[in-house]
C-alpha cells in the first residue's frame, strides 16, 4: 500500500493544484486508501510531533514556533497552508515526502482545529502539545465551551511528553489536574496585563461583578509576558526579563509569542543550557503576521490592515490592537461553514470604540446583521453592500488618501485577498 498510496496522492495533489482545487483533497484521498500514512511517516522524526490547538491564535503561534525552531538549526515540517484538519496535514506531508515516504525533518509542528486534533492524536500521539485558550467560537460546530475544553483535554492526555498550557485561562489551566505522567509547563501574563486578555468567563461577567475574595494560587510559568509596547515586548523566563522588538501587530499575537517561546524551549530541551536564547529572540523579533492575521498591506500608498475576526474575544482584541483614530473602517462578515453559521456572537462584542469614526463599509453575507448590531451601539454606517468585490472597490475609492483597516471573517478575508491581488498598487508590508 505504501508504494501505491504516495504516488497516487502526489498525482492527485499535482492535478488538484493545476485545477485550482482545495489544498486538502490529496490528503483526503490518502487517508481513505492508506489510513496509516501519517503515523508511519511522522513516527520517524527525532524530536517527534508538536500539536498547537485552541480557539484563537493557532496559525500565527504555529508560524512563530516553526521560525523559532528553525533558528536553532532544526528542520521543521508544518502544515503551512493553514489547512488545520487531519487531511490538511496529510496533504502537506505528500508535498514533502519522497516517493518512498521519507520525510527530511527533525520535528513536526502542526496547527490543528480542536475537533480534528482529537482524531489526529488518536492516530499519532504527539510528544508535545500547546493548548492556547478556550473561547466561544462556532457553537454550531463545537457546542458549548466546556465541550471544547474536553477536546483539548483529550489532546493533552494523548501527549507523551510535555503539555504547555495557558495559565490565565481557567479551562485550559485545569487540564493539568487530569494529567498523569506528562510534564506540564505554563505560559502566562503579568498581573498588569490580565484585563487586556480576559478569559471567556471574564468577558461574559456582568459589569461590576464582584471579584472572588480568594483566588486560587497560580502556578509558576515557564514564560511570562510582562509588558507590551508599540513595537516591543518584555518576556520573563529563567528568572530574567528580556526586551525584544516585534514585527507582529496585535496584543493577542504578543501573548501567543510567550506560548511559542515556551513550546520552543521545551522542544529544544528547556533551560538556558540547551537553547540559544539570543537567537530565539532575534527570530521572534522577525516573525511576520500569518496570512490575514493582522497582515499589513499598502494600497495606493496608504496602509491597509487586514484583521481576522471569528469570535467575541478575537474581535474585541482586534479593535483594541488596531485603534480607530484616522482610519477608514470596513467590516466583512460571512457565515460560510469555515466561518461558523451562528453569528449571534457579534452581540457579545462591544463596538463603542467605533462610534466616533463610524464604519465606512459593511459587506459579506451577514452585512445587514452587522448593520443592525452596530445600530444598537449607535455606530454610524456609511454603506452596506453584501457583495464583497464591489464593496471593497468602493471602500478603497471613497477612503483614498486615508489609512484603512478591514475586520473580516475567514472566508471574507479570502475573498478580500483575492480582490486585492488584482490591484497593481497593493504591496505586502508584513
Amino acid at each position: 500500500m505504501l508504494y501505491f498510496s504516495i504516488p497516487l496522492g502526489k498525482l492527485v495533489r499535482r492535478v488538484s493544484r493545476l485545477r485550482g482545487g482545495g489544498s486538502a483533497l490529496p490528503g483526503l484521498v490518502v487517508e481513505k486508501i492508506d489510513p496509516g500514512f501519517m503515523r508511519r511517516t511522522l513516527s520517524t522524526l527525532p524530536h517527534g510531533v508538536a500539536v498547537v490547538s485552541g480557539t484563537n491564535g493557532k496559525t500565527t503561534t504555529t508560524k512563530m514556533v516553526v521560525e523559532l525552531l528553525e533558528s536553532q538549526g532544526l528542520k521543521v515540517f508544518t502544515n503551512r497552508t493553514g489547512s488545520n484538519f487531519t487531511r490538511g496535514v496529510a496533504a502537506a506531508l505528500l508535498g514533502e515526502v519522497d516517493w518512498r515516504g521519507r520525510l527530511d525533518a527533525d520535528v513536526a509542528v502542526l496547527e490543528l482545529d480542536e475537533a480534528h486534533a482529537v482524531h489526529f492524536v488518536n492516530s499519532v500521539p504527539p510528544r508535545y502539545s500547546l493548548l492556547l485558550n478556550v473561547l466561544r467560537d462556532q457553537l454550531d460546530r463545537f457546542g458549548e465551551i466546556d465541550k471544547t475544553a474536553q477536546l483539548l483535554q483529550h489532546v493533552a492526555a494523548k501527549t507523551t511528553g510535555t503539555v504547555v498550557l495557558n495559565r490565565e485561562d481557567p479551562r485550559v489551566a485545569r487540564i493539568a489536574d487530569t494529567l498523569t505522567g506528562q510534564e506540564v509547563r505554563y505560559f502566562g501574563l503579568d498581573d498588569s496585563l490580565l484585563s487586556t486578555f480576559p478569559n471567556d468567563d471574564d468577558m461574559r461577567a456582568a459589569p461590576g461583578s464582584p471579584v472572588p475574595s480568594a483566588l486560587p494560587a497560580k502556578p509558576p510559568a515557564d514564560v511570562v509576558l510582562r509588558r507590551v509596547g508599540p513595537d516591543t515586548a518584555d518576556f520573563e523566563y529563567d528568572g530574567v526579563t528580556v526586551t525584544t522588538g516585534m514585527r507582529l501587530r496585535g496584543v493577542y499575537n504578543i501573548f501567543n509569542a510567550a506560548a511559542a517561546l515556551s513550546l520552543a524551549r521545551s522542544i529544544c530541551g528547556g533551560g538556558a543550557a540547551t537553547a540559544d536564547h539570543a537567537t530565539l529572540l532575534t527570530a521572534l523579533s522577525q516573525v511576520e503576521p500569518a496570512f490575514g492575521r493582522g497582515e499589513s498591506l499598502t494600497v495606493d500608498g496608504q496602509p491597509l490592515d487586514l484583521v481576522l475576526v471569528k469570535n467575541p474575544s478575537g474581535f474585541r482584541l482586534g479593535l483594541k490592537s488596531f485603534p480607530a483614530g484616522g482610519y477608514a473602517t470596513m467590516i466583512a462578515i460571512n457565515d460560510n461553514y469555515a466561518d461558523g453559521r451562528d453569528m449571534s456572537w457579534l452581540w457579545d462584542v462591544d463596538f463603542d470604540s467605533l462610534r466616533n469614526g463610524g464604519v465606512d463599509q459593511l459587506s459579506g453575507s451577514r452585512a445587514y446583521d452587522m448593520a443592525l448590531r452596530l445600530q444598537y451601539d449607535e455606530v454610524p454606517v456609511g454603506a452596506v453592500q453584501p457583495d464583497i468585490a464591489p464593496a471593497l472597490a468602493d471602500f478603497i475609492h471613497e477612503a483614498k488618501g486615508r489609512p484603512k483597516r478591514i475586520f473580516c471573517t475567514y472566508t471574507a478575508m479570502l475573498a478580500i485577498r483575492r480582490e486585492l491581488s488584482k490591484i497593481t498598487t497593493v504591496e505586502v508590508v508584513s
